[in-house]
């Protein structure tokens, strides 16, 4: 596949001479032409935001502007015959003017930030023959105006917002050599017939990333100099044709991520200059054809995701340029031939989810690719022993994966000389010999896994060297004795499961200072001895998992310090003692098993009060007095009870009623008291209708006063915040964050507010309080959280906000009353757009640039019309030292945390983004990116890419299509895979493909705009 950035080397040599070309200076006036293209420049500079001042700084009207800067002219005439400004940091639509400099033949505006429609009048510029737009934000149709630009020989729209049909007559462009419209994502239609398709000149089409459709288009057949087809990542439905056999100058075939079906055709290897080869993702049959060995050039050959089935070809051991070679997820079946070991630069071997059987002689021949640094070859049918000349293999290697398949005996003792490793993973096989001490000599190594296999004896004694280590997976062998006490020093390390072994003895302090943790399981072993006081070191971890041991003691109540936790499985041990109330400030936690245990005392009512709390087990303890009600209780089922004879209450459960000694005596009392009660509620209800009515008549007179707006003028002091909290006391407490708690309260003025008590870590960062607050409260959007005042003195610092009475995304979604049933495609799509517009004005349009730093469901809030309002922006900045790494408070949430962002601890616009696009997949899913079903290997994007675009009613949540009358608008129509779309795009890996968040905001107008449209028709 051709780069967006590569031109055919005429175009290189042709754009050189025009900049290069001399422009004699006149002093002479400027001729009617001239002056017709200055207008025109002019105009094209007055429509663009120059942001860094190059046209202000060059484009003096005092100059000739043959010598502003990007502007060339032509040798005989004071003409414009180019317009290159690649890069330059402009903003705007392109200016209709453009149209009028009649002698240009060179535009180049790539990645210069335009916006808008292309205008049509470029079809009257009949010299060009060099347009690159891409990279921009244009949006709209191609104008049919373009496909009569008869000297047209490149044409670069990648990377834009286009959509609609492409102009059929683009098809007879008889001059043009390169045509690129990658990912527009919107660009839709079918090629003209092969009678009508005439591109005699055409070296590179790219297309990918679009919405064509129809069948691959036999136009091509006739395009004898063509170079790169790249057709991925459409909607096209076919079969291979055997016209492609033609293209003998053929160099890059990209058909992957189409409806591709039928077998590979033979004919292919005839294309001996092919170097790169991708068919992925689609639904081709058949063997792969041994001619595909013919292809002497081929260096990348990608298969995968197909229903190839057949052996192996040999013949592809006769490509020694061969460096890519992915065959993963097919159906192919036999041995992989030695002849593989031939292909000396191979770099990538990718073989895992097939039928592939017989021993791992194959790996003897591999150890000669010295390039080697990717091996998988999971989920097959293996057999035998790993041979211990692995270690051969080149130090290069840092993939090395054979899960899921049948070898038995263990890890060979010389897996240790691949220096270089960062990832082993050998899970369920059926090894039975200990974990080699050598192992841990492998000091890059990040993932180990083991896991389901039938490994004995210790641990490795000096597991601890691991440093890199991030993830350790040994669970459901038959590992015994005790942890090793180094695994303290693991601290990379984010999740541990050692589930399902032997394993005694004590638990060792050091675990519970693993800061990095996110999930630990020690479930199903035989620990002994007392869970440490102090786990306040699990700070990141949401998921602890220590059942079925010999645990002893008390739940320790630092329990309580772990914010993040959801999950919490303490079953099946013999803990005593009452449950801590300390666990009424683990806000997060989501599922709650204290089953079989000795525990005693009563149930904490605050157990009813955590928002998320949807699974509670508290079977066979020592549990005695009244059951809850409301909250979790109100869905428990015997099942999560049994087991406590003292509990009363709960009458659909049949336990007895709690016991009442007062209730006969307060019975004789009722007749007396309540003619008492009447006449007082009675003089109530008339001092408050009077009072109403005095205030309505006084409100008329101020019917513009905003309350909020007053506060902000006056100074909230200290003693203020301490009263109207009750000194801040935990009954006022709406919630809890990364930085400190929010506390409800009414002021003097009787406005009600949320007050953020901010945890200050940093000197540097309490100095710029009021400097960085007084920036803040000049962020003023109808989507944001007001910051209405501040507070500070030496160790206090505070800011008054807007109270939301409706509370948070998160609990609209995943609360124990969850009203998801409510929230239709229309409803869900509103509130991402009105996060998106808030978000595009912290980036975007505000004075200074702030970012969020950790976006998500917790941090939108609703007023009382239940319009979406972003909370918590711009605090890291308040609270940290804006170089900080991330590791030193962590500002940012696991599951929304960009990937750059977790390991760099650099927060950027395209870190926001991440978290809006994790945040927008989740709204549309109703999954949290923390499920237990997502983990290290499947995510919440990777489940949902799996499914996109064909399966998205397997991830969709089912209250968008359970029962309404518009599922099926939603998905035949396409709005749904729009949704997924932006979000998938919002959070790629790479940065540099996410959109910016003023994409989004017109993305998301565009769909509700149809939306709307389509379903008024409706």
């Amino acid at each position: 596949m051709a780069s967006p950035s590569s031109m055919p080397a005429r175009i290189h040599i042709f754009l050189l001479a025009v900049l290069l070309s001399p422009v004699p200076f006149s002093s002479s006036g400027p001729t009617n032409g001239s002056d017709t293209d200055l207008t025109a420049l002019l105009a094209f500079k007055a429509q663009l935001a120059d942001r860094l001042g190059v046209l202000a700084a060059n484009w003096a009207t005092g100059t000739s502007f043959c010598r502003w800067a990007g502007v060339s002219c032509s040798r005989r005439r004071q003409r414009v015959t180019a317009l290159s400004l690649p890069d330059t940091p402009l903003l705007g639509p392109l200016a209709p003017h453009v149209g009028n400099l009649s002698f240009l033949s060179v535009l180049n505006l790539r990645n210069t930030n335009l916006t808008g429609p292309i205008p049509s009048e470029l079809g009257r510029l009949r010299r060009l023959r060099f347009v690159n737009f891409g990279n921009n934000s244009l949006s709209g149709p191609i104008p049919h105006a373009v496909a009569s630009l008869s000297m047209l020989e490149l044409l670069r729209l990648d990377f834009n917002q286009l959509s609609g049909l492409v102009p059929q007559a683009m098809f007879n462009m008889s001059r043009l050599q390169e045509i690129s419209l990658v990912n527009n994502r919107n660009l839709t239609g079918t090629f003209p017939s092969n009678q009508s398709f005439s591109l005699p000149m055409l070296q590179v089409v790219s297309i990918y990333g679009n919405k064509f459709a129809g069948r691959l288009p036999s136009g091509f057949a006739s395009c004898q100099y063509l170079q790169v087809i790249d057709l991925h990542e459409n909607s096209f439905v076919d079969v291979l044709p055997t016209w492609l056999a033609k293209l003998t100058n053929l160099k890059k075939l990209n058909l992957g991520f189409n409806h591709l079906i039928g077998s590979i055709p033979a004919a292919l290897g005839n294309l001996t200059k092919v170097t790169k080869l991708q068919l992925a993702n689609g639904s081709l049959t058949g063997e792969i054809p041994p001619e595909l060995g013919l292809m002497q050039e081929l260096s990348y050959l990608d298969l995968q995701y197909n229903q190839l089935t057949g052996k192996f070809p040999a013949s592809l051991g006769n490509l020694s340029k061969l460096s890519y070679l992915n065959f993963q997820v097919n159906h192919l079946s036999g041995q992989v031939p030695s002849m593989l070991g031939t292909n000396t630069v191979l770099n990538i071997l990718a073989l895992g989810d097939n039928n592939l059987e017989g021993n791992l002689d194959f790996l003897s021949a591999l150890s000669k690719c010295r390039q080697l640094q990717f091996l998988d070859f999971e989920k097959n049918r293996f057999t035998g022993t790993i041979p211990g000349y692995v270690g051969n293999f080149s130090s290069r290697l840092n993939y090395f994966g054979a899960g899921a398949n049948q070898l038995i005996g263990g890890l060979p003792v010389a897996i240790s000389n691949i220096s270089n490793l960062l990832w082993i993973d050998f899970r369920d096989n059926l090894f039975t010999e200990p974990i080699p001490e050598s192992i841990t000599t492998l000091e890059n190594l990040a993932w180990l896994d083991l896991s389901w296999n039938n490994m004995p004896g210790p641990i490795p004694t000096q597991m601890g060297m691991l440093r890199s280590l991030e993830r350790l997976f040994l669970q459901a062998n038959k590992l015994s004795g005790s942890i090793p006490r180094n695994f303290g020093n693991l601290s990379w390390l984010e999740s541990l499961d050692l589930s399902y072994n032997q394993l005694s003895s004590t638990i060792p302090t050091s675990f519970f200072h693993l800061d990095k943790l996110i999930t630990l399981d020690l479930s199903h072993n035989s620990f002994t001895g007392e869970v440490p006081v102090d786990v306040t070191g699990l700070r990141q971890t949401y998921q602890i998992d220590i059942s079925s041991n010999l645990l002893i003691g008390s739940i320790p109540e630092t329990f309580g310090q772990l914010s993040m936790l959801t999950y919490l499985n303490l079953s099946h041990n013999s803990f005593k003692g009452s449950i801590p109330v300390q666990l009424e400030k683990v806000k997060s936690l989501a599922s709650l098993d204290l089953s079989f245990n000795n525990l005693s005392g009563t149930i904490p009512m605050f157990l009813a009060n955590l928002t998320y709390l949807n699974t509670l087990n508290l079977s066979f303890n020592r549990l005695e007095g009244q059951i809850p009600e409301g909250g979790v209780f109100s869905n428990l089922t015997l099942k999560s009870l049994v087991g406590n004879p003292g509990l009363c209450g709960a009458p659909r459960l049949k336990f007895p009623p709690c016991l009442d000694r007062n209730h006969s005596s307060k019975s004789h009392l009722l007749p007396f008291l309540l003619p008492t009660l009447i006449l007082a509620f009675g003089a109530i209800a008339i001092y408050l209708y009077l009072w109403f009515r005095k205030k309505l008549k006084k409100g008329k007179d101020n019917v513009s006063v905003d309350p909020t707006d007053a506060i902000g003028h006056q100074i909230v002091s200290y003693h203020e915040l301490v009263r109207v909290t009750n000194n801040f006391h935990d009954e006022n407490i709406l919630g809890s964050g990364s930085f400190g708690k929010v506390f409800k309260g009414q002021l003097s003025s009787g406005l009600v507010v949320a007050i953020k008590v901010l945890d200050m870590q940093l000197e540097q960062a309490i100095q710029s309080f009021d400097a960085e607050c007084r920036v803040l409260r000049m962020a003023r959007h109808r989507n944001l959280i007001r910051i209405l005042n501040t507070c500070s003195n030496l160790d206090f610092r505070a800011l008054v906000l807007q109270y939301m009475p409706n509370g948070s995304l998160e609990m609209l979604l995943h609360g124990s009353q969850s009203t998801t049933t409510r929230l239709g495609f229309l409803e869900r799509l509103g509130i991402m757009l009105d996060v998106s517009m808030a978000m595009a004005y912290l980036h975007h349009e505000h004075c200074e640039l702030i970012l969020h730093r950790d976006l998500k469901p917790s941090n939108v809030l609703f007023d009382e019309d239940m319009t979406a309002h972003v909370a918590d922006f711009g605090i890291a900045k308040l609270v940290l030292d804006d170089n900080s790494m991330i590791s030193v408070s962590m500002p940012g949430t696991i599951g929304y945390m960009a990937p750059e962002y977790g390991s760099l601890g650099k927060a950027s616009r395209k870190s926001d983004v991440f978290s809006y696009g994790i945040m927008l997949l989740e709204l549309f899913t109703g999954k949290r990116p923390t499920a237990t079903m997502f983990g290290a290997q499947l995510t919440l994007r990777r489940w949902v890419h799996e499914a996109y675009p064909a399966e998205l009613v397997k991830v969709v949540d089912g209250q968008l299509l359970h029962g309404s009358s518009l599922s099926s608008c939603i998905l035949d129509d396409g709005f749904l895979a729009s949704i997924f779309e932006l979000g998938l795009i919002c959070s790629s890996d790479s940065p540099d493909q996410r959109m910016t968040m003023h994409d989004v905001v017109v993305t998301l107008k565009k769909v509700k705009a149809e939306y709307t449209k389509r379903t008024t028709k409706t």
